[in-house]
């Protein structure tokens, strides 16, 4: 979850003081083993994230933000201003990283650039995890960041720590506690509502600019019961089952790029600004 100096709100102007939190957080080099430790005796921050979100992301919750958020009401930004704005942040549900965001966004899209990748490919990189500006807006840490599943049916076993779903009043709902709940057999994912977070998010404001597949990169990237454990292919159709090797192609340097050294941001700005130049005008809507 995003964790923040004090009272859940962005630090002040001190950014020195951010910056020596962050430095002594941080250290280089940690092997593919140590990434994605999320069992409570290891991290209970994490595992207490988890309980509230899956205590807390109902149906009735997901469709409601996405009404509130998915209108893309917050003011025009260019991609460094949103950037800049998420950089306040650091996401302590994924213990896999001590990096600011922005660092983090350059070395996911640094690697996939390093091994030769589409540029729409690279920017899917730098992108994908924009949308945790919720977080910055007042949403809870629950509802923007962590794994997400599929509501409005029953939740897989296969959803990391399933216990604690015995809180969501869903589970008890006579249609949502079901096999295929509200969807169709093979509906496609398109038709199914995920839990609400920054994936969503980020799809709704990146949709009308990058390819399909990236698109499928951003909007299921923490998709992991999915694409990791083969969970809900019986709410899937071809197409998404075809898309998802670009999800899992992507997933590799969301992971695993973030053991390696810290960008330098002001030698690779050029070619980030050559890059969002090609596929985005100055500023679009958040």
């Amino acid at each position: 979850m995003a964790t923040v100096i004090a009272n859940h709100a962005p630090l002040s102007a001190d950014m020195e003081e951010w910056d020596e939190f962050l430095q002594g957080r941080y250290r280089e080099g940690k092997s593919e083993e140590e990434f994605r430790q999320y069992d409570a005796e290891a991290n209970p921050g994490v595992a207490n994230f988890y309980k509230l979100n899956h205590e807390n992301q109902t149906f009735d919750y997901v469709t409601q933000k996405e009404k509130q958020y998915f209108g893309l009401d917050k003011g025009d930004k260019s991609l460094w201003d949103a950037a800049a704005f998420l950089n306040t942040l650091v996401d302590d549900s994924d213990p896999d990283t001590d990096l600011t965001q922005i660092e983090h966004l350059l070395q996911t899209s640094e690697a996939i650039r390093a091994d030769g990748h589409p540029r729409w490919f690279v920017l899917a990189g730098f992108v994908h995890d924009l949308g945790k500006v919720l977080c910055l807006w007042g949403e809870p840490q629950w509802g923007v960041v962590g794994d997400t599943f599929p509501v409005g049916c029953a939740y897989s076993e296969h959803i990391v720590f399933p216990e604690y779903f015995a809180g969501n009043p869903d589970l008890h709902h006579p249609e949502y506690s079901t096999k295929y709940g509200i969807y169709e057999p093979n509906c496609g994912l398109d038709k199914v509502h995920l839990s609400f977070g920054h994936d969503g998010y980020i799809y709704e404001a990146m949709k009308n600019y990058l390819p399909e597949e990236a698109l499928y990169m951003l909007r299921y990237h923490s998709f992991y019961p999915a694409h990791k454990h083969g969970a809900y292919r019986h709410l899937m159709n071809d197409h998404d089952v075809e898309m998802f090797r670009w999800v899992n192609e992507f997933n590799k340097y969301d992971l695993y790029s973030k053991g390696h050294a810290k960008p330098d941001m002001k030698a690779l700005k050029p070619y980030y600004d050559d890059l969002f130049a090609e596929f985005f005008p100055e500023k679009i809507a958040w």
